[in-house]
């Protein structure tokens, strides 16, 4: 029933102002608004064109997605830490390509590939780490030619039989090589995956110590060397993992340069007389934040370039990870696992090491992008119905052109299977939708626009459960799972905005759940990551937009 009545006079104007919430029930008001929009959008037809505001609104947003993209991209100037003339020490190297995985059987390894790598690590680097002896039998050879000394590494796991093969391979290379292999390592992190015990790994070390004349040693994260008192008797130095990253209190990238220093004292201290190596240190450049640790290209050649200054005064024997991107490690822990690299999986040099480094070398390309979507979203709205919506309607589109080009480098970097590359791509479908809807309210469409929006604001209430959905599901990964998972924001950000600005009726049950599940997330993600985490608290505040848009919609939603 309707409670009061529009004005006597400008009733055009308040029927098209008004969305009917409390004066007609929500179906019959869904309908009706649909209807009055096709009339009140022919009012401004005739009236002039609000031509600078709508010009003006477009170079803000122009100028907004320009500046969002070139600062994420802008080169930032470092010391460099190598040079044509000055080598650094070692890098870890796993000879994996682009579409590659250690978990690809039968394991083939392309020994033409392995000289590629070698060659251009050879100009930046004294030796290489590895892992395995699987497949790398010909490696010596390489290094050999290259001019590359080895520390090569025996894979120790619960399995006896493939750590046999593993621990005859090593001492067959080694003694096959000693004027390249310069030190073995028998296992690394098996104590962190509890695949061994300390004695079982003492075994193994005596066992090659007995055949081989180069030093043994065991590799692992620094905490574990400190659990495991016993093995530290049995190696001829000891070799320990310091990823201020992965630390239990990730250190963000002002402190991480400290922790490794007190770190490496101690072991320096307490395990006097041995020689200690760092064999793993390094920084993400791409992946989520983990409290104040962010990854990017620009911290990681910050933390890279100030690490290799500080082992170079102090003397220390260090090992850099990695050489080459490795995007198989994505599976096991997720995007950030891919992105260590000194170079990407294409071989291309990141800059960690040298010269200027970005964040996004090709910023200009993403901001192209996002300009074609902001242009698609002013062609679709056309001519905005007042002078108001002149403003709203450029800026809108620049909001959603952001959101979706943030959103598809997010899924460029994170997808990793056929699934994920698809769930990316319905919700940059469902942003594509959201920004047609969007504009075309605030436009006076006629013609295909005003069937269009017809048959978009029909299915509103679609749009809105779809995104509720979506940040159901990513809310309870987040706090249930949340490590190896990167923020969501951009994928969500623009249909909060929209249906909160702009509540559209849809099923009540279904919306009210789905409102609860995001709104209950936000403070236990925000306690488990810590206020320290800005990405955290970024898509904190996408989802409280997005649970209050859900919640806004329930007043339409009411007698459905």
């Amino acid at each position: 029933m309707i409670k009061t009545s529009p004005p006597e006079s400008g009733v055009n104007e308040w029927l098209c102002n008004h969305s009917f919430r409390g004066y007609l029930n929500p179906p019959l008001a869904a309908k009706m608004r649909v209807s009055i929009y096709h009339a009140c959008s022919t009012m401004p037809a005739n009236a002039r064109f609000p031509l600078l505001p709508y010009l003006c609104a477009c170079i803000v947003g122009l100028l907004a997605l320009g500046s969002l993209w070139q600062t994420i991209g802008k080169p930032v100037v470092l010391a460099d830490a190598a040079t044509p003339t000055h080598k650094l020490q070692c890098a870890s190297y796993t000879p994996f390509g682009k579409d590659q995985s250690p978990f690809d059987l039968p394991l083939q390894i392309n020994p033409e590939q392995m000289d590629t790598d070698l060659a251009l690590l050879a100009q930046r680097f004294q030796c290489i780490r590895t892992y395995s002896v699987t497949g790398l039998e010909k490696l010596p050879e390489l290094a050999r030619k290259h001019g590359l000394k080895l520390i090569t590494g025996a894979w120790v796991s619960r399995n006896p039989h493939d750590t046999d093969v593993e621990i005859q391979g090593l001492i067959k290379l080694a003694k096959e090589n000693p004027d390249v292999v310069e030190a073995v390592i028998v296992g690394n992190e098996a104590l962190l995956r509890k695949e061994v015990t300390g004695g079982q790994l003492v075994e193994l070390i005596n066992k090659v110590k007995a055949e081989i004349t180069q030093p043994v040693t065991y590799a692992d994260v620094w905490e574990f060397w400190l659990k495991h008192p016993e093995v530290a008797p049995a190696v001829d130095f000891i070799t320990i993992h310091l990823l201020p990253y992965w630390e239990d209190n990730p250190a963000g990238i002002d402190a991480a340069l400290h922790e490794v220093t007190e770190v490496r004292e101690l072991f320096g201290k307490k395990f006097a007389p041995k020689d200690i190596m760092i064999g793993e240190t390094g920084w993400p450049s791409e992946g989520r934040q983990r409290e104040t640790a962010v990854p990017s290209r620009v911290n990681q050649a910050t933390f890279i370039r100030g690490f290799v200054a500080l082992a170079e005064q102090h003397g220390w024997r260090y090992n850099l990870i990695e050489a080459f991107d490795q995007p198989w490690k994505r599976v096991s822990e997720g995007a950030v696992g891919g992105f260590w690299g000194l170079y990407d999986a294409d071989r291309q040099d990141k800059s960690v090491l040298a010269g200027p480094v970005s964040n996004l070398p090709h910023w200009p390309l993403w901001l192209a992008i996002s300009a074609g979507v902001l242009a698609v979203g002013l062609l679709i709205g056309g001519r905005p119905s007042s002078t108001r919506n002149a403003v709203l309607l450029p800026l809108m589109a620049a909001l959603g052109a952001a959101c979706m080009g943030l959103w598809a480098e997010l899924a460029w970097v994170t997808s990793r299977y056929i699934g994920e590359w698809l769930w990316a791509a319905a919700l940059l479908a469902l942003n594509l939708l959201v920004l047609a809807h969007a504009t075309l309210a605030l436009s006076t469409a006629q013609g295909w626009r005003a069937k269009a929006f017809g048959w978009l604001e029909r299915r509103a209430g679609w749009w809105l459960a779809a995104a509720g959905f979506a940040g159901a599901v990513m809310m309870l990964a987040m706090v249930t799972d949340a490590r190896y998972r990167s923020f969501p924001s951009a994928a969500l950000l623009l249909p909060a905005v929209v249906y909160l600005l702009r509540p559209v009726a849809a099923p009540r049950r279904e919306i009210a759940l789905l409102a609860v599940l995001i709104a209950a997330g936000i403070v236990p993600q925000l306690y488990e990551e810590t206020l320290g985490n800005l990405q955290a608290i970024g898509w904190a505040i996408t989802s409280a937009l997005l649970a209050a848009a859900l919640w806004r919609s329930l007043r339409l939603s009411k007698n459905r």
